[in-house]
């Protein structure tokens, strides 16, 4: 009998299209990406697949005994070599295989897992997880799924091994072996396509995108709350909730737990909106959304920048449901928009380089938090040299200075650096006012 967590209490239909896109998915042997807003629910979803016995059973019928699906939190690898994520990977996993009481299975993974270890050794510890992944996928005829939860936080880290590890897990296993990447923007849009190359064909074109409110699962949370607390939430004020908030996950529980604390406080209709963006943690989770988007799509939510060029932004909120014809879902993130002149202005910021902190910012936004290495190289370089203009051979060794030969970087590859990093750092990438190409001899920075 597997160990009891509170994603276990869920009712079976909840996120069923998402989860039926992604088993789907790992059906065909394929991996995919689940993106989502923060705070949506991503985290939630994964954790469905792991911990709820009856949601897996209903997408997987007879089949769901045989797939060991097994959570891997990135936010915890924040700065770790691929050793330490090698390592923390095969812990997820033999923890996997402990909630589900697989002893035997558990005890012998443990041995493989203890002997490479014990040498301290990258090479060494990944050959001891494929032969893991070989004994879980070939001798107990297992399908081994890997769900990579806030994988964005691991991107400014990222170390292009891991996508050939997964390669070659994936070709040993076959069809028996999946990742689903849960991230914020697809992959594409956050880090090189090199960087992933060695696993795209196991990606390309699988996105599942997270819809605002889970129908299902948002009133078992409510009652939930009510229940543990011993208070109750009159069908009208859900209604309001839901309805400032589009039923986003964060944002409805926060609401409902301000609501629960002040209940005894009278508070109009009319005013209900003022009295949760006067509650510091809802403010709090409309920041958090707020600042995962870069400058040019935060000007776009303020209804500046909407060009034809910005067209993809429009897309991508679309996609995320926060935008509907041209207009913001989430009535409550309008107003706090709207309303919250200091903490939304970006306009005209200087982008700066913190030394001693090690960051890069414009403004109140942590623009190195959300940078590949090689974005952030060039970028710290740029900084260093404000008004210069750079040769197109300067910024390649710059930024490809660890390899041995820079010879087979291509022009390619260096206009696509350039083209995503304005996507990260400029008001409008169309019309960029800091990387501005000089035709001809190079590239000139201004902060």
């Amino acid at each position: 009998m597997e160990l009891a967590h509170f994603e276990s209490l869920y009712p079976d239909k909840t996120r069923f299209t998402e989860i039926e896109m992604i088993i789907s998915y790992v059906n065909e042997g394929n991996s995919c990406q689940l993106v989502g807003l923060p705070g949506a629910g991503r985290g939630t979803v994964l954790s469905l697949l792991v911990y709820n016995r009856f949601i897996r059973q209903m997408h997987l019928k007879e089949n769901h005994q045989w797939i060991n699906f097994v959570i891997v939190d990135f936010s915890e690898m924040r700065g770790k070599d691929l050793f330490n994520v090698t390592k923390y990977i095969f812990l997820c996993l033999l923890d996997s295989l402990r909630q589900r009481q697989l002893d035997d299975i558990y005890t012998d993974v443990n041995e493989l897992f203890k002997e490479g270890l014990s040498f301290n050794d990258e090479m060494v510890l990944f050959q001891a997880l494929k032969h893991a992944i070989d004994y879980l996928a070939i001798d107990e005829e297992m399908n081994i799924v890997l769900l990579f939860d806030r994988f964005e936080d691991y991107i400014p880290y990222l170390n292009e091994g891991l996508f050939s590890n997964l390669r070659i897990l994936r070709h040993r296993a076959k069809y028996r072996f999946s990742v689903v990447f849960s991230l914020n923007k697809p992959l594409e849009d956050l880090i090189e396509p090199s960087s992933f190359a060695e696993f795209h064909e196991f990606l390309a074109g699988h996105i599942v995108y997270l819809s605002l409110k889970d129908d299902v699962g948002l009133p078992f949370r409510l009652d939930y709350m009510e229940k543990a607390t011993g208070k109750h939430i009159s069908s009208k004020i859900r209604n309001m909730i839901i309805d400032l908030t589009a039923g986003h996950g964060k944002l409805t529980r926060l609401a409902a737990e301000a609501y629960l604390v002040n209940e005894k406080k009278a508070i109009e209709d009319s005013k209900f909106a003022d009295f949760l963006l006067a509650q510091r943690a809802v403010k709090g989770g409309l920041k958090e959304i707020w600042r995962s988007f870069n400058p040019a799509e935060q000007l776009w939510l303020l209804g500046k920048n909407r060009t034809e060029e910005n067209k993809n932004i429009e897309s991508y909120f679309t996609n995320l449901q926060l935008v509907s014809g041209g207009k913001i879902t989430i009535p409550l993130l309008e107003r706090f928009l709207l309303e919250d002149v200091n903490a939304v202005v970006i306009t005209n910021d200087k982008i700066e380089y913190d030394v001693e902190k090690n960051l890069i910012h414009k403004g109140s936004q942590i623009l190195s938090d959300n940078l590949t290495a090689s974005e952030l190289r060039l970028l710290k370089y740029f900084l260093l040299n404000p008004g210069m203009i750079i040769d197109r051979e300067k910024v390649i060794d710059v930024v490809w200075e660890e390899n041995k030969s820079t010879f087979g970087v291509t022009e390619q590859a260096l206009d696509q650096l350039i083209l995503r990093l304005r996507k990260k750092i400029e008001d409008n990438p169309g019309n960029p006012r800091h990387i501005v190409t000089i035709k001809g001899r190079g590239f000139k920075f201004t902060p």
